[in-house]
């Protein structure tokens, strides 16, 4: 099996440096105001663990990326189904990785790795995208 590099072909319709929200996939997802405000809080949840202690390296900061990957992840494919018990059920698993982020800077504050105030940012974030997943649940 042969390698080759891989190189980005352009189109007229596609500039990757022009347009931030380059993605392989057009889907109806990423327009989703639910949709940007995850994206904002991954971003924020990459941003607040670098500032974890080394030590929980492979713990905390590995966790909670995860839990926000997932925030994502289940609602692009939740909105991908076209049954709405499905749809339902991502986005509770969705929901539930958010709440996976809360308990884990909850546990932060309560080590004293940062104070509320250090997290105002990313707790707007995580209740602004609950309300926003929580009203497509219902």
């Amino acid at each position: 099996m042969q390698c080759y590099p891989s190189r980005i072909v352009k189109s007229e319709t596609s500039n990757v440096k022009s347009n931030p929200f380059f993605m392989f996939i057009k889907l109806n997802h990423q327009s989703l105001d639910v949709y940007k405000a995850v994206r904002q809080l991954i971003m924020e949840i990459y941003f607040i663990s670098k500032r974890l202690p080394t030590e929980e390296r492979f713990n905390m900061v590995q966790q909670m990326r995860r839990a926000g990957l997932s925030i994502k992840l289940n609602l692009a494919e939740g909105a991908s189904r076209r049954s709405p018990i499905e749809r339902k059920r991502y986005l509770e698993v969705s929901r539930g990785s958010l709440i996976e982020v809360d308990a884990i800077l909850e546990t932060a504050v309560d080590l004293e790795y940062f104070s509320i105030d250090q997290l105002a940012n990313i707790g707007g974030l995580l209740n602004k995208s609950f309300a926003m997943l929580s009203k497509m649940i219902q």
